[in-house]
């Protein structure tokens, strides 16, 4: 199966976003062909999850899992040290007030 490029599902993922009127941007952006993808959800309350794929090596599947969750500075400061290690990392940050990042849905999961 071909994977997707980056920069291809980056763009999905921000237009399934804005489909559902849900405020989205890019904060910083990885590499086009391979960068990996983390999604930082704000809820405009002082709070924020940050999410990053996860390969599972028992079933092969990937999956979204929680990187970091707490009060925005902590988050932040979580998706700085992942950045500083990682320089082809994409970071969007996604504000809901309800919490919703679409993740778990199908094509993005």
């Amino acid at each position: 199966m071909t994977r997707l490029t980056a920069e291809f599902w980056v763009q999905a993922y921000l237009a399934r976003l804005r489909f559902q009127e849900i405020p989205a941007f890019v904060v910083a952006h990885g590499d086009d062909t391979a960068g990996a993808v983390l999604v930082k959800l704000n809820t405009l309350d002082g709070q924020a999850v940050a999410f990053q794929r996860s390969f599972d090596l028992m079933t092969g599947e990937r999956k979204w899992v929680e990187l970091s969750s707490g009060s925005e500075t902590d988050v932040d400061a979580a998706v700085a040290r992942q950045r500083s290690f990682d320089p082809d990392l994409w970071v969007i940050e996604v504000e809901d007030r309800q919490g919703r990042h679409l993740l778990g849905e199908e094509g993005l999961d």
